[in-house]
């Protein structure tokens, strides 16, 4: 397995993203291999300064850094020579089988959307966000920010698609979908809630389970994949990371709490593209990116997007 990495994308970058794939080398497989994409003199001098052999990595040179002030599209066409754009590349001629940046999130989705394309049969690709659960579980909440505006059929795919990431990365056998709305009851929420719900209630593609309410999201039992509009899923997902901030200031100590450090999950997948890709914090430091890089090997060793491909068919 071979995965790429951005070692010029993020905040830190690209002292947190090469000790990050320092990190991550050590939990891998001598058969898995990572390769890191970026300027090889920086990587190289963070390598040698760690004492660490760069021949336990493969090292992709690059000239140019998509900044995040840069304008995706431009960026991307403009800057050949960049990290995102030459990960692309070795992603699209199948040189890596997963590739993951913590760079900007606008130029990944130019790359995943022109370079890799959108898998036939997906209206909308989407990204995903861990809940965790009080059972020591986690659920799926999708999507946290992708598109904040979606029609029905679209909150159907991503039930789809939730489901396929839930039971063959997260290993959760038959998961159940709960649609996210301001009430249990069949005929509570919005025009596209309501007109979500119809199409979802008997459906044969997922286990719906109905209406899911915000303040369930963490019990047991409920649902394993929450279904929501972007701007939803993005409002709930940085409560969540604000209540562990909080947490934090106020000193406290409570292991269940911990699971909302981002740190601890590293990145998203892209669903419903044709090729494994996975979108890191901005702010991600080293252990983020280890994970981040780990969370890529298990969403390729999964073959993610070709049974995305075979539901869609």
């Amino acid at each position: 397995m071979r995965i790429g990495i951005d070692i010029m994308g993020g905040d830190f970058a690209p002292e947190a993203t090469v000790l990050g794939a320092i990190l991550a080398h050590k939990e891998l497989s001598s058969e898995d291999r990572i390769v890191l994409i970026g300027d090889q003199d920086k990587i190289n001098d963070i390598l040698n300064r760690e004492n660490v052999d760069a021949s336990n990595f493969d090292i992709i040179h690059t000239t140019q850094v998509i900044d995040m002030h840069d304008h995706p599209a431009k960026a991307f066409s403009k800057k050949p020579d960049s990290s995102i754009a030459k990960g692309f590349y070795l992603l699209t001629k199948g040189e890596i089988d997963g590739f993951a940046s913590a760079g900007s999130t606008g130029a990944m989705m130019v790359g995943a959307m022109f370079s890799v394309k959108s898998i036939p049969g997906v209206i909308r690709p989407v990204i995903t966000g861990p809940i965790p659960k009080l059972d020591g579980t986690h659920s799926i909440i999708l999507d946290v920010g992708l598109n904040p505006d979606t029609k029905p059929d679209v909150l159907y795919q991503y039930a789809i698609l939730g489901s396929i990431y839930a039971e063959n990365v997260y290993n959760i056998k038959n998961p159940k979908v709960g649609l996210m709305n301001i009430g249990s009851e069949e005929g509570k929420g919005n025009l596209v809630t309501k007109s979500a719900h119809e199409l979802m209630k008997d459906s044969n593609d997922f286990n719906f389970v109905g209406n899911i309410e915000a303040n369930e999201i963490f019990d047991e039992g409920t649902a394993d994949v929450i279904v929501c509009d972007g701007f939803v899923g993005n409002v709930i997902l940085k409560e969540a990371e604000a209540f562990y901030t909080l947490y934090r200031k106020r000193k406290l100590k409570d292991e269940f709490f911990d699971k909302f450090n981002f740190e601890n999950y590293g990145g998203t997948p892209i669903l419903g593209v044709n090729k494994n890709i996975v979108i890191g914090h901005g702010i991600s430091n080293d252990v983020a990116i280890k994970n981040m890089i780990l969370h890529t090997r298990e969403v390729a060793e999964a073959n993610l997007s070709e049974k995305i491909k075979e539901a869609f068919k």
